[in-house]
């Protein structure tokens, strides 16, 4: 992925802002629409540069004007050119009008799409753009299913067609492209959600659109970057590290709180305790002696290892009965920093509360009943689901899934490292045992949650890349995640 910034806009945002730069300081839409089709040009030649055909498929909007004056740049380049239209030319409006009649002067023929269509070369897309925003139509949706299946390279210019650019989920139907050339400024819904499945690689043209013009606008995110980690002191000792203490683990779940210990460890907590039931205490440092496990049945047996620690992680194998009730209650009261994730949430769902001091790592069903909604209304506007989720429950909240998300009062984040090796169980469990390991060394809440989330994606990205992501382990990702911490 390419980009020329790391900031991520709506696009009522990109709008604004075309409309600062056509108004105050005199950049026309046209010259904006031939400078988004020649960039997006140039991006094609520089991707497949053996290629000398394309097939453009173009729309009514200003998404199409941008796809004519591609095929024009194609054109004037010598290449073999063919354009297919979903809707009659004498439909077209604005800019879109003089960029089609460019394409027209200069030798340029146009076919109506009629469900079936000659694809060769590369495929550009320059269907529906940025403004869309309810399901596919029939016409468009046949034509999306050809591009995705006529097996050539797809080029979409903006977005892809069918996916909707603020929230990164396909409307029935959405292009699935090698490469998205967008404009201006990136879009939020190119990195959450369902985008990962139609964007392919990414890059970004400014169009000449000066940043004065985006600094007028406060960005909706931010993509996350990794954060290093200070070289430890050559007189450091345990203390200096912290001492995470993990609850969790109910009768039939040890190997959750395993997981998470150890991922505690590997990731460089000073010391690292477990407070689970009696009958798992034998079985969890078993090949893991460097993991303190305490048999608490009450409250009273949580009490002294509570004092002891620095940050507390609850959830992992939790459960939800009285047992795991008593943990949380107790946990919150200590009001020392800690990391809610798993059953812990669902518990919380139960007992809405704030705290400051805690990080909240949610996947899309737990963030449905803190919420309490549904999956989809959380699938249908991520970024709006996890500012909810802070904004109610306070602290740093990371929403789990395909570009996780991470707010906290300040701002909003958007990961980028991970794959869909990761889809099992176990993995959130590893991300909660980083992040406790990483706040016990003394990181600030949202810079242990970027950080966690970033190294945990980014270790099953190296596993992947060597051992490929069909039968992935959560335990594959702990020795990559010292290596990557370090």
């Amino acid at each position: 992925m390419q980009t020329s910034s790391q900031a991520l806009y709506r696009v009522a945002q990109i709008r604004e802002a075309e409309h600062i730069a056509i108004q105050n300081l005199q950049m026309p839409g046209l010259q904006l629409m031939r400078s988004a089709g020649m960039a997006a040009f140039n991006a094609l030649r520089q991707r497949w540069p053996e290629q000398n055909r394309i097939t453009v498929f173009c729309g009514a909007g200003n998404n199409a004007g941008d796809g004519y004056v591609l095929a024009k740049q194609a054109l004037d380049a010598g290449f073999g050119v063919v354009v297919y239209t979903l809707v009659p030319v004498e439909q077209l409006q604005g800019d879109a009008v003089t960029v089609y009649r460019d394409f027209i002067q200069a030798g340029g023929q146009v076919s109506a799409f009629g469900g079936w269509a000659q694809a060769t070369g590369v495929i550009v897309d320059a269907l529906l753009g940025t403004g869309l925003c309810r399901p596919v139509s029939e016409d468009y949706a046949l034509a999306i299913s050809h591009i995705n299946h006529a097996d050539r390279p797809v080029l979409s210019i903006d977005v892809p067609s069918g996916l909707h650019a603020d929230s990164g989920c396909a409307l029935g139907h959405a292009v699935k492209a090698d490469l998205t050339v967008t404009f201006i400024a990136l879009k939020c819904g190119l990195f959450t959600g369902e985008a990962g499945d139609y964007c392919g690689d990414i890059v970004c043209s400014s169009l000449n659109v000066p940043d004065s013009v985006l600094a007028q606008l406060p960005a909706t995110a931010h993509l996350l970057s990794k954060i290093a980690l200070q070289r430890r002191p050559r007189s450091a000792h345990k203390g200096h590290f912290g001492h995470v203490l993990l609850i969790g683990g109910n009768r039939g779940f040890s190997g959750a709180i395993r997981l998470a210990g150890e991922a505690a460890l590997y990731s460089g907590a000073g010391l690292v305790s477990i407070a689970s039931r009696a009958g798992h205490i034998d079985l969890l440092n078993i090949g893991r002696p460097e993991l303190m496990c305490h048999a608490v049945e009450t409250a009273c047996d949580l009490q002294p290892l509570l004092e002891k620690a620095s940050v507390i992680v609850i959830g992992p194998g939790l459960s939800q009965d009285s047992w795991a009730h008593d943990m949380l209650r107790y946990t919150l009261a200590s009001a020392k920093p800690c990391v809610v994730d798993a059953d812990a949430l669902n518990l919380l769902a139960q007992h809405p509360a704030r705290h400051a001091n805690w990080i909240l790592t949610p996947h899309p069903g737990e963030a449905a009943r803190l919420l309490g909604c549904t999956t989809a209304d959380i699938a249908a506007d991520r970024f709006a689901a996890v500012k909810k989720l802070q904004t109610e429950y306070a602290g740093v909240c990371v929403l789990k899934g395909a570009g996780s998300l991470i707010a906290d009062e300040s701002g909003l984040w958007v990961n980028t490292t991970g794959n869909p090796g990761m889809a099992g169980g176990g993995m959130g469990d590893i991300l909660a045992g980083v992040t406790g390991a990483l706040l016990a060394q003394g990181l600030t809440l949202v810079d242990a949650a970027k950080l966690a989330v970033y190294v945990h994606g980014e270790a099953a990205d190296a596993v992947a890349a060597m051992q490929g992501e069909r039968g992935m382990l959560p335990s594959d990702l702990l020795p990559k995640i010292r290596e990557l911490l370090n």
